[in-house]
């Protein structure tokens, strides 16, 4: 049995908070580096050093690489998203895949209250507007948060987390989900069709799939509410960018808030060019709490599969 654990990459200054745990529980660690590698690059380094499990945090690990070692007994993600692993390989070989599904939830749909405030109040054009030398306060057309409806596409923990603090503002939050529970506490289930339709405010907290990519697509922006906001922290190919950008040309959109984006790192010209647009680099999953428990907790689930114990939280393997 191999006692080596490899770190495919990581979001973060340095692996110690990983290393700690496991080299404490006897496993050496080794790290890939820091940026993302290929999918090539993974599977080269699986090869060298055949470890007992694989942890991961963007890096692809493809179903070459979880073939790639004999020794292979986890896959745990450092996040919550499995689209960068090759889940069906991995189960083909009776390997649980986890990942750290709740870490985030209060950071993330701040960062979507955020971008809604953010909007409503002008906070970003304003601050543009008198950095450039513009005082203009006559040109605010500023909305009242509270009067507003929010659509969530997605009410799993962060959507809930989401709708909470929409509705301590006074808002009217609408969802649609394929698993919405039977009370949603005065949030209004409904079609994607008629969320679209009736919202001031989409966002989206829904996994990336084949069934959600491009979901939002021009056909889908435009059944939103002329002038609307289209929010996205969640994953960046269910939104078709270019659609995005010819709605927020013509108007159709009054405001994009992409905190991801499908062609991450890159970032189209043309999304850049619109001043409607509101941009951060993927990183409403962050904070100072956040990440630290999200660091802990995948390290320890490895940990734990190897000393024998079922994983905490498999999503592959249900009686793992």
């Amino acid at each position: 049995m191999s006692d080596t654990i490899f770190l495919t990459d990581y979001a973060w200054p340095d692996d110690s908070v990983e290393r700690a745990i496991i080299e404490s529980a006897g496993l050496r660690l080794v790290s890939g580096p820091a940026s993302p590698a290929s999918a090539s690059s993974i599977e080269a380094l699986v090869r060298v050093h055949s470890p007992a499990g694989i942890l991961t945090c963007w890096a692809p690990v493809s179903a070459q690489a979880i073939a790639a070692t004999p020794h292979l007994k986890i896959v745990a993600r450092l996040g919550v998203g499995l689209d960068n692993i090759a889940v069906e390989a991995a189960t083909a070989r009776n390997i649980p895949v986890t990942n750290v599904p709740d870490y985030c939830v209060e950071e993330v749909s701040d960062h979507a209250i955020g971008f809604a405030l953010a909007w409503t109040r002008g906070l970003v054009q304003f601050d543009r507007a008198v950095r450039a030398g513009r005082w203009a306060p006559a040109d605010a057309r500023l909305r009242r948060l509270g009067s507003l409806t929010c659509g969530l596409i997605g009410y799993g923990r962060i959507g809930r987390a989401t709708a909470r603090k929409f509705a301590a503002f006074g808002c009217r939050v609408l969802a649609n989900d394929p698993f919405m529970p039977a009370d949603a506490g005065g949030v209004e289930a409904v079609d994607l069709g008629d969320l679209l339709v009736q919202s001031d405010i989409v966002v989206i907290h829904a996994p990336l799939t084949d069934a959600t990519h491009h979901l939002i697509d021009r056909a889908r922006l435009a059944r939103m509410k002329p002038g609307s906001l289209l929010v996205n922290v969640s994953r960046g190919a269910i939104v078709d960018t270019e659609a995005v950008v010819e709605a927020l040309q013509s108007g159709r959109l009054g405001g994009a808030a992409l905190d991801v984006i499908e062609s991450e790192p890159a970032v189209p010209s043309a999304l850049l060019e619109q001043p409607s647009a509101m941009l951060t680099p993927h990183v409403a999953f962050s904070s100072d709490a956040s990440l630290l428990e999200l660091r802990k907790r995948a390290a320890e689930e490895v940990v734990r599969v190897l000393r024998g114990e079922a994983p905490r939280h498999p999503c592959n393997l249900r009686n793992a």
